[in-house]
């Protein structure tokens, strides 16, 4: 039963919740020489809104299951999840549900106040286009890459700094390449049956997505170019201009897997399983706190 609770949370989606963290990054050349409480502080609230939002994207997944476990058991594939197949009854599913909400709302609330109002408008914008949103052309893709941004803005607010706004242009615009080409992927594979798995995808073809695929990607590299050695805060001497090749192996690497590998449908698989990928945003991690830390601030 518990299995098939974690599963139907679907604990491989919480490595978007990773971006809660980002900010936290930003803040360690303030507190890390020596390792000072401040420093143990701020991770503590980074780590635990992470917990937090698992546990609230989880729900969402319980409910949509919950919702749709009859719709679910005349699908091929959906009729073995754990709802679906009865490994996991509704009444402990309901259970489940109720008590995370009455945990992970006030938790987040006693956090930060902010933190918390951005948990309930992520859970209240999720759930939105579970029934609504996602049935929306191209404001459905807009909806997820929101939910990317939301994580990001959370991150800040548990740690009480300013984000900047270029941490949610770039973001967003990367996010956006995301769903797009998760999109293609499915319109591609599934083909004539891309409508009866979700459908949204009889309003997209493969060239349409592609354009919308070129402009997130370039507008990402500009953004995300510009954010080096014009965003406030950074090292002086812009040093951060040198993690732009790992930035741009990233999004290279991500359109081959795309185009050549067929890869897209499941991001957070995709990330899993190439290793080149994980290494290349591994990387690009170690790179920005390496030179916030060696170099400074302006």
């Amino acid at each position: 039963m518990l299995i098939g609770l974690i599963k139907t949370m679907r604990p491989r989606q919480w490595t978007k919740n990773l971006m809660v963290f980002i900010p936290f990054a930003f803040t360690l050349r303030e507190y890390w020489r020596p390792f000072s409480p401040e420093m143990w502080l701020l991770l503590g609230k980074a780590t635990l809104g992470f917990i937090l939002f698992c546990a609230i994207s989880g729900t969402i997944y319980l409910i949509n299951d919950w919702v749709d476990v009859e719709k679910d058991r005349l699908h091929p594939k959906k009729r073995f999840r754990p709802l679906a197949s009865g490994a996991l009854s509704k009444s402990v599913a309901l259970g489940a549900i109720v008590v995370l909400l009455l945990v992970a709302l006030p938790a987040a609330f006693l956090l930060e106040p902010w933190f918390g109002a951005v948990a309930l408008i992520y859970f209240g914008l999720m759930l939105t286009y579970s029934y609504v949103l996602k049935n929306i052309v191209i404001l459905d893709v807009f909806t997820l890459a929101a939910g990317l941004v939301l994580r990001a803005l959370a991150g800040a607010a548990a740690i009480q700094v300013p984000a900047s706004p270029w941490l949610y242009v770039c973001t967003a615009l990367l996010a956006l390449f995301i769903g797009f080409a998760k999109r293609r992927h499915e319109l591609v594979l599934l083909e004539d049956e891309a409508t009866h798995h979700r459908l949204i995808l009889k309003e997209y073809t493969p060239e349409v997505l592609d354009q919308m695929i070129a402009v997130t990607t370039a507008s990402f590299v500009m953004a995300y170019s510009l954010y080096t050695f014009s965003a406030k805060n950074l090292p002086a001497n812009n040093a951060m201009m040198l993690t732009i090749p790992f930035a741009l192996f990233v999004v290279f690497r991500m359109l081959y897997l795309v185009h050549i590998k067929g890869e897209g449908g499941s991001p957070e698989e995709m990330l899993l399983r190439d290793r080149w990928l994980l290494g290349a945003i591994g990387a690009w991690g170690a790179s920005i706190v390496a030179i916030l830390y060696l170099f400074g601030r302006a």
